[in-house]
Protein backbone atom coordinates (compact mmCIF):
# COMPACT_ATOMS: atom_id res chain seq x y z
CA UNK A 1 0.00 0.00 0.00
CA UNK A 2 2.94 2.01 0.81
CA UNK A 3 4.72 1.69 -2.46
CA UNK A 4 0.77 2.29 -4.13
CA UNK A 5 0.24 5.23 -2.91
CA UNK A 6 3.91 6.93 -3.12
CA UNK A 7 3.33 6.00 -6.99
CA UNK A 8 0.21 7.61 -7.15
CA UNK A 9 1.46 11.05 -5.61
CA UNK A 10 4.68 10.88 -7.57
CA UNK A 11 2.73 10.61 -10.84
CA UNK A 12 -0.03 13.13 -10.05
CA UNK A 13 2.45 15.59 -9.47
CA UNK A 14 4.28 14.85 -12.82
CA UNK A 15 1.62 14.88 -14.89
CA UNK A 16 -0.27 17.48 -13.37
CA UNK A 17 2.90 19.64 -13.83
CA UNK A 18 3.55 18.52 -17.43
CA UNK A 19 -0.09 19.52 -18.22
CA UNK A 20 0.10 23.15 -16.66
CA UNK A 21 3.58 23.52 -18.18
CA UNK A 22 2.12 22.58 -21.91
CA UNK A 23 -1.40 23.09 -21.78
CA UNK A 24 -2.23 25.66 -19.40
CA UNK A 25 -1.38 29.74 -19.62
CA UNK A 26 -1.31 32.32 -16.96
CA UNK A 27 -3.87 34.07 -16.24
CA UNK A 28 -5.08 36.25 -13.37
CA UNK A 29 -8.82 36.13 -14.16
CA UNK A 30 -9.25 32.19 -14.23
CA UNK A 31 -10.19 30.36 -11.77
CA UNK A 32 -8.75 27.22 -13.25
CA UNK A 33 -5.27 28.88 -13.00
CA UNK A 34 -5.27 29.32 -9.13
CA UNK A 35 -6.98 26.11 -8.70
CA UNK A 36 -4.11 24.08 -10.32
CA UNK A 37 -1.81 26.35 -8.21
CA UNK A 38 -3.53 25.20 -5.46
CA UNK A 39 -3.54 21.81 -6.60
CA UNK A 40 0.13 21.44 -7.48
CA UNK A 41 1.42 22.62 -4.11
CA UNK A 42 -0.53 20.31 -2.50
CA UNK A 43 1.03 17.46 -5.11
CA UNK A 44 4.31 19.28 -3.83
CA UNK A 45 3.74 18.88 -0.09
CA UNK A 46 2.79 15.03 -0.68
CA UNK A 47 5.98 14.77 -2.83
CA UNK A 48 7.80 15.21 0.28
CA UNK A 49 5.76 14.01 2.73
CA UNK A 50 6.73 10.65 0.86
CA UNK A 51 10.30 11.29 0.78
CA UNK A 52 9.52 12.00 4.73
CA UNK A 53 7.89 8.28 5.20
CA UNK A 54 10.67 6.80 2.99
CA UNK A 55 12.95 8.31 5.86
CA UNK A 56 11.32 6.40 8.26
CA UNK A 57 11.30 3.13 6.08
CA UNK A 58 7.31 3.21 5.96
CA UNK A 59 7.15 3.63 2.29
CA UNK A 60 8.12 0.09 1.56
CA UNK A 61 9.58 -2.73 3.85
CA UNK A 62 12.19 -3.22 1.26
CA UNK A 63 15.04 -1.34 1.84
CA UNK A 64 16.27 -0.78 -1.98
CA UNK A 65 12.88 0.13 -2.79
CA UNK A 66 11.97 2.26 0.16
CA UNK A 67 15.39 4.56 -0.17
CA UNK A 68 15.20 4.93 -4.01
CA UNK A 69 11.44 6.35 -3.78
CA UNK A 70 12.66 8.49 -1.42
CA UNK A 71 15.77 9.78 -3.08
CA UNK A 72 13.29 9.82 -6.20
CA UNK A 73 11.08 12.33 -4.03
CA UNK A 74 13.37 14.49 -3.04
CA UNK A 75 15.30 14.93 -6.25
CA UNK A 76 11.45 15.87 -7.93
CA UNK A 77 11.41 18.30 -5.09
CA UNK A 78 13.55 20.51 -5.39
CA UNK A 79 17.27 18.45 -6.33
CA UNK A 80 17.69 17.84 -2.60
CA UNK A 81 20.47 15.40 -0.72
CA UNK A 82 18.24 12.56 0.51
CA UNK A 83 21.32 11.53 2.49
CA UNK A 84 21.18 15.41 3.96
CA UNK A 85 17.74 15.30 4.99
CA UNK A 86 17.56 11.83 6.55
CA UNK A 87 20.57 12.95 8.72
CA UNK A 88 18.88 16.12 10.13
CA UNK A 89 15.80 14.13 10.64
CA UNK A 90 16.73 11.90 12.79
CA UNK A 91 19.16 14.56 14.91
CA UNK A 92 15.35 16.57 14.48
CA UNK A 93 13.79 13.48 16.28
CA UNK A 94 16.43 12.73 18.72
CA UNK A 95 16.74 16.20 19.89
CA UNK A 96 13.53 18.05 19.28
CA UNK A 97 13.04 21.39 19.85
CA UNK A 98 16.50 22.35 21.40
CA UNK A 99 19.75 24.00 20.35
CA UNK A 100 20.66 20.36 19.19
CA UNK A 101 17.70 20.54 16.60
CA UNK A 102 18.62 21.40 13.20
CA UNK A 103 15.11 22.14 12.15
CA UNK A 104 14.58 24.03 15.04
CA UNK A 105 15.70 28.08 15.71
CA UNK A 106 17.01 29.02 18.99
CA UNK A 107 17.69 32.23 18.41
CA UNK A 108 14.38 33.67 17.00
CA UNK A 109 10.91 32.52 16.83
CA UNK A 110 9.90 34.19 14.28
CA UNK A 111 8.03 32.72 11.65
CA UNK A 112 10.10 34.00 7.93
CA UNK A 113 13.55 33.68 10.16
CA UNK A 114 13.02 30.70 11.34
CA UNK A 115 11.56 29.50 7.78
CA UNK A 116 15.15 31.51 6.28
CA UNK A 117 17.53 29.34 8.21
CA UNK A 118 15.82 26.37 7.97
CA UNK A 119 16.08 26.40 3.89
CA UNK A 120 19.48 27.78 4.18
CA UNK A 121 20.48 24.63 6.32
CA UNK A 122 19.10 22.42 3.69
CA UNK A 123 20.48 23.88 0.47
CA UNK A 124 23.20 22.63 -1.30
CA UNK A 125 25.44 24.12 -4.35
CA UNK A 126 24.87 21.08 -5.72
CA UNK A 127 21.29 21.56 -5.36
CA UNK A 128 21.25 25.19 -6.93
CA UNK A 129 23.17 23.83 -9.64
CA UNK A 130 20.59 21.23 -10.23
CA UNK A 131 17.66 23.19 -10.28
CA UNK A 132 19.27 26.03 -12.38
CA UNK A 133 20.33 23.61 -14.89
CA UNK A 134 16.41 22.27 -15.29
CA UNK A 135 15.17 25.50 -15.77
CA UNK A 136 17.00 26.31 -18.17
CA UNK A 137 16.79 23.44 -20.04
CA UNK A 138 13.25 23.48 -19.78
CA UNK A 139 12.94 26.91 -20.82
CA UNK A 140 13.88 25.92 -24.37
CA UNK A 141 10.57 23.84 -24.27
CA UNK A 142 8.02 25.83 -22.81
CA UNK A 143 7.12 29.68 -21.61
CA UNK A 144 9.54 30.94 -18.76
CA UNK A 145 6.60 32.41 -17.34
CA UNK A 146 4.89 29.13 -17.28
CA UNK A 147 7.78 27.73 -15.44
CA UNK A 148 7.54 30.01 -12.54
CA UNK A 149 3.70 30.30 -11.79
CA UNK A 150 3.39 26.56 -12.49
CA UNK A 151 6.58 24.68 -11.27
CA UNK A 152 8.40 27.42 -9.26
CA UNK A 153 5.76 29.11 -6.77
CA UNK A 154 4.11 26.16 -5.93
CA UNK A 155 7.39 24.81 -4.73
CA UNK A 156 8.31 27.56 -2.86
CA UNK A 157 4.59 27.91 -1.61
CA UNK A 158 4.67 24.40 -0.46
CA UNK A 159 7.76 24.66 1.77
CA UNK A 160 6.41 27.34 4.07
CA UNK A 161 2.95 24.63 3.67
CA UNK A 162 5.42 22.37 5.22
CA UNK A 163 7.48 24.35 7.51
CA UNK A 164 4.06 26.15 8.82
CA UNK A 165 2.26 22.81 9.84
CA UNK A 166 4.80 20.51 10.09
CA UNK A 167 7.69 22.48 11.71
CA UNK A 168 6.40 25.80 13.22
CA UNK A 169 3.44 25.07 14.55
CA UNK A 170 4.15 22.23 16.42
CA UNK A 171 7.48 22.99 17.78
CA UNK A 172 7.50 26.65 18.32
CA UNK A 173 7.49 27.94 22.11
CA UNK A 174 6.17 28.33 24.66
CA UNK A 175 6.74 24.92 25.01
CA UNK A 176 3.98 22.93 27.90
CA UNK A 177 4.41 19.44 29.98
CA UNK A 178 1.85 18.24 27.50
CA UNK A 179 4.35 18.97 24.90
CA UNK A 180 6.90 16.30 26.55
CA UNK A 181 8.86 14.33 25.51
CA UNK A 182 8.46 15.62 22.01
CA UNK A 183 8.67 19.05 22.83
CA UNK A 184 5.40 18.55 20.17
CA UNK A 185 1.96 19.78 20.06
CA UNK A 186 -0.68 18.85 17.79
CA UNK A 187 -3.92 20.16 15.57
CA UNK A 188 -7.05 19.68 17.17
CA UNK A 189 -9.09 16.73 16.16
CA UNK A 190 -10.23 17.41 12.04
CA UNK A 191 -9.21 14.32 9.48
CA UNK A 192 -10.41 16.67 6.63
CA UNK A 193 -8.66 19.75 7.78
CA UNK A 194 -5.18 18.03 8.61
CA UNK A 195 -5.23 15.90 5.39
CA UNK A 196 -5.51 19.01 3.29
CA UNK A 197 -3.50 21.24 5.61
CA UNK A 198 -0.50 18.42 5.49
CA UNK A 199 -1.19 14.89 4.76
CA UNK A 200 -1.91 14.89 8.76
CA UNK A 201 1.75 15.86 9.57
CA UNK A 202 -0.31 18.48 11.48
CA UNK A 203 -1.04 15.31 13.95
CA UNK A 204 2.77 15.96 15.31
CA UNK A 205 2.62 14.99 18.66
CA UNK A 206 1.76 11.82 17.15
CA UNK A 207 4.55 11.62 14.49
CA UNK A 208 7.02 11.59 17.08
CA UNK A 209 5.22 9.28 19.52
CA UNK A 210 4.80 6.50 16.74
CA UNK A 211 7.47 7.74 13.95
CA UNK A 212 7.09 4.36 11.97
CA UNK A 213 3.46 4.88 11.01
CA UNK A 214 3.24 6.29 7.68
CA UNK A 215 1.51 9.37 6.72
CA UNK A 216 -1.78 7.87 5.62
CA UNK A 217 -2.59 5.89 9.35
CA UNK A 218 -1.40 8.52 11.05
CA UNK A 219 -5.01 9.76 11.75
CA UNK A 220 -5.60 6.44 13.56
CA UNK A 221 -3.59 7.18 16.20
CA UNK A 222 -5.05 11.04 16.98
Amino acid sequence: MGILIAFIIIFSWFFHLFYMLVYLEPSFSSFTFYFHILFQIFLYTGLFITAHDSMHRTVSKNKTINKLIGQISTFLYAGLSYNRLIKNHFKHHKTPGTEDDPDYNIKSQNFFIWWGSFMIRYATIWQLLVMAAAFNILKIYVPEINLWFFWVIPAILSSLQLFYFGTYLPHKQPHTNEMEPHKARTQKKNHLWAMISCYFFGYHFEHHESPHTPWWKLYQFK
